[in-house]
């Protein structure tokens, strides 16, 4: 009775400061899935974090697997990335002109992920795809893009884009506002699906601008690429001199050092970058091929700016990140740990005579209530039981446990999570399993 007064407590305190939220702000929220839409009832409101545990308002403590949408790859609030931080706003906030600490990322992004040679920093991971995306029309004179269903590239307006009525048919909007011209240059094909993709290039190739692609989707809850995938875009892109951008604004040193590129072996012409590189401070890249990026102003005709671009504070955050996460044995340990989680997670909930697939690549996983295993479609996420899912959400979160609330999204584990974190969520998921 007292968990249950408890979570009562919390949730009526939550519902009264969504209320006001609510008269102010579109829904309530500024990033649309925090509003527990997916999942129903009203969003947790979070006062503070630390390490792999985020804190309400009423001071419930929660064991973390959003991580503030992947960056937090380090934990929450890690001492040395605050210290970072203060350090460079002590100095100012930004200055709207070069920094040396600006060239220092560069360098760095180069050297961990060989197929960048030159990069620009952005404010977010929209910006960042949505300027790739323009450079790669500039670069080849080409109009039309290929996007794949459930992946997500952002907001801007070429991408909000779903399948037409057949698998090669040109796209049409999926959000009002986005124009149907523009919508009718992107095409989307089904992920994972490499027949679709040779399909397509056989019939215009010479058309298309460029691929952009998740190489570990994540906006589907996580879905690895299969193999024979990758390499498939690669071959098709070398075939008709069309861009080949992976977007790892998510997986982007999340599932590698060197990225999903560096863990598939494929090296694409463009990436685009977030999340991590910030440390949790806004913030965005792309970069690639030297003879590509070279067409970007000032050096070329393609244009793009930002007065917040390279923020000091950012690449502070983001630079004292990267040296953290490349130390020896850092991914191998991270991904033990995700495994553990989902190995433990889908044990019990077989044993409780619940279907669950998962996936996990790096520190991304995913969890699916589904009787097929190796989940790697929209269409198979979509057969999923997302009613089952949203009572498990709840009754997690109700016990402490804080995953995301939405059955299409993936889920993340940091170097903060402790055995103990995952063992008492493992638990906790076992005793839920029980009363589903």
């Amino acid at each position: 009775m007292l968990i249950l007064t408890l979570i009562k407590e919390t949730m009526t305190e939550a519902s009264v400061l969504f209320s006001e939220a609510k008269q102010v702000i579109p829904g309530g929220v500024n990033s649309p899935v925090r509003s527990f839409s997916g999942v129903g009832g009203s969003p947790v409101f979070i006062d503070h974090a630390l390490g792999s545990y985020i804190y309400d308002n009423l001071g419930k403590r929660y064991i973390d697997y959003v991580g503030s949408w992947g960056p937090m790859i380090l934990g929450h609030a890690h001492p040395e990335v605050i210290a970072a931080v203060i350090k460079a706003a002590e100095k100012g906030l930004s200055f709207g002109a070069p920094t040396e600490i600006e060239t220092l990322m560069a360098q760095r992004v180069c050297e961990l992920i060989p197929s960048i040679e030159l990069v620009r920093m952005v404010s977010s991971g929209t910006e960042a795809t949505m300027s790739a995306i323009r450079l790669a029309r500039g670069y080849t004179g080409r109009d039309k893009i290929v996007k794949f269903e459930g992946c997500y590239h952002g907001h801007s307006d070429s991408l909000l884009v779903k399948a037409g009525s057949g698998a090669l048919t040109f796209g049409v909007p999926s959000s009002p506002g986005v124009p149907a011209s523009v919508a009718a240059d992107t095409i989307t094909l089904v992920y994972n699906d490499s027949e679709s993709v040779q399909k397509l290039f056989a019939e215009i190739g010479e058309q298309i601008a460029c691929i952009i692609v998740e190489p570990v989707a994540g906006n589907m809850n996580c879905i690895p690429p299969v193999p024979g995938f990758l390499e498939t875009l690669r071959q098709v892109c070398d075939q008709y001199s069309s861009v080949l951008i992976f977007d790892e604004v998510m997986s982007g040193f999340r599932v590698a050092l060197n990225g999903a590129q560096g863990l598939y072996n494929i090296k694409p012409d463009l990436t685009t970058l977030g999340k991590i590189i910030g440390g949790g401070m806004p913030v965005g890249a792309f970069g690639g091929r030297r003879e590509i990026m070279e067409k970007l102003a000032p050096l070329g005709p393609v244009y793009q700016a930002g007065t917040l671009s390279g923020n000091p504070v950012a690449m502070a955050a983001g630079l004292k990140t990267l040296e953290l996460i490349s130390r020896p044995n850092f991914y191998q340990e991270l991904s033990d740990k995700t495994k553990k989680l989902t190995s433990g997670i889908k044990d019990r909930a077989n044993k409780a005579g619940i279907a669950v697939s998962t996936n996990a690549v790096g520190g991304m996983f995913g969890l699916f209530f589904s009787e097929e295993s190796g989940v790697s479609s929209f269409a198979q996420v979509m057969r999923c039981d997302q009613e089952l899912f949203k009572r498990f959400f709840h009754a997690m979160l109700g016990q402490g446990v804080y995953l995301a609330p939405s059955a299409f999204e993936a889920g993340f584990v940091s170097s903060a999570h402790s055995n103990e974190d995952i063992e008492k969520t493992v638990d906790v998921a076992e005793a839920v399993f029980k009363d589903l």
